[in-house]
């Protein structure tokens, strides 16, 4: 009697196990499941992307968005890029932006939400050129028309007219070829001049970042050297008080080092946190934080430029345009003071 309790106890618990796990691994799992499964496809339409084949890559992901729901948001952001892509001759920035908008409003969460919003402020801006750049063609076509109407009229006046507008044939074949001598030169004195710039001031002796003027000004001997518009964490008031805040430090600082192959450009990294902010974390309780840099632009984004700056993005950190970083990696040199002001 007691053998037969003891084997239907154990029928009742290996019964109530297997409702648990099952439970588990559609709610808990479901997620990296479709992942798992989408997989193949999604490298399907990589492949087709890779290949310019942007039609058929649009077709694959939608298809992924449809049978596998939860990698929405990172197939949304994949159709988004191709239908701005600049390669793609039926692109569309207004279905591109309502995939980037997608993202913001239905994945709160994806790890896509920022890049789409810096995707959405890039082509606002493209829609704007765009429009100058067809009402500049409009002039453009107009003029064209009355330098073609001004050729017919040149044209009737006979040869002698012809063999004035070869020798201007000529002649203006002769300015392009100095014009582009010219570039050229133009290009080497640039270099000269900032290689003399570098030399004749030296290395920057500090670095001043006014963070409400969104401004960054390297300075040498008292003497400024230049000055950058700057982008920085998107929580930009106050002092940085714990990890995850997303706000930029104030105070006094140095570089202790830098990295080349950063993750965005290249980087210079900042001495927080000073004891003050240790100080000041340990009496609330939470880690001050680390890893604040100067740096360029997200790898694969350089193309944004200097319309960065028209948001705060970073995880706190100072951002510039790549060439910029470039030229303040060659003026800064390890150990350089670098002030925060608010």
């Amino acid at each position: 009697m007691g053998k037969k309790q003891s084997r239907t106890g154990e029928h009742f618990y290996f019964f109530f196990a297997c409702i648990i796990l099952t439970s588990i691994f559609i709610c808990g799992c479901g997620h990296l499941y479709e992942g798992y499964l989408a997989k193949p496809t999604l490298q399907e339409a990589d492949d087709f992307f890779s290949q310019g084949s942007y039609k058929a890559s649009l077709s694959k992901y939608q298809q992924i968005i449809g049978k596998y729901p939860s990698v929405g948001d990172r197939v949304l952001f994949e159709m988004g890029i191709i239908y701005a892509h600049p390669g793609n001759e039926q692109k569309d920035y207004q279905k591109s932006m309502e995939c980037f908008q997608k993202i913001i409003r239905d994945y709160p969460e994806s790890r896509y939400r920022q890049d789409s919003e810096m995707m959405i402020f890039y082509i606002n801006n493209v829609t704007i050129k765009d429009k100058r750049i067809d009402t500049l063609q409009t002039q453009i076509d107009t003029l064209q028309t009355q330098i073609e109407t001004l050729g017919q009229e040149v044209r009737i006046k006979g040869n002698e007219i012809i063999r004035k507008q070869s020798k201007i044939d000529a002649l203006e074949q002769g300015v392009k070829s100095k014009e582009s001598e010219i570039i050229a030169l133009q290009k080497k004195i640039e270099e000269l001049e900032q290689k003399v710039f570098v030399i004749q001031n030296g290395p920057a002796d500090k670095i001043l970042i006014e963070k409400k003027e969104r401004r960054l000004t390297m300075i040498s001997k008292d003497k400024v050297l230049k000055t950058y518009k700057i982008a920085l964490g998107g929580n930009p008031d106050g002092p940085k008080e714990r990890q995850g805040d997303n706000k930029t430090p104030e105070g006094t600082y140095f570089i202790d080092s830098r990295n080349n192959n950063s993750r965005y450009h290249l980087s210079l990294h900042i001495s927080y946190p000073n004891e003050k902010d240790k100080k000041r974390a340990k009496e609330i309780g939470v880690s001050p934080g680390g890893d604040i840099m100067i740096h360029g632009i997200k790898n694969g984004f350089s193309w944004v430029g200097d319309s960065h700056t028209g948001i705060d993005w970073t995880k706190g950190c100072i951002a510039v345009t790549d060439e910029e970083i470039e030229e303040i990696d060659k003026l800064v040199p390890n150990g350089t003071i670098v002030e925060i002001r608010p």
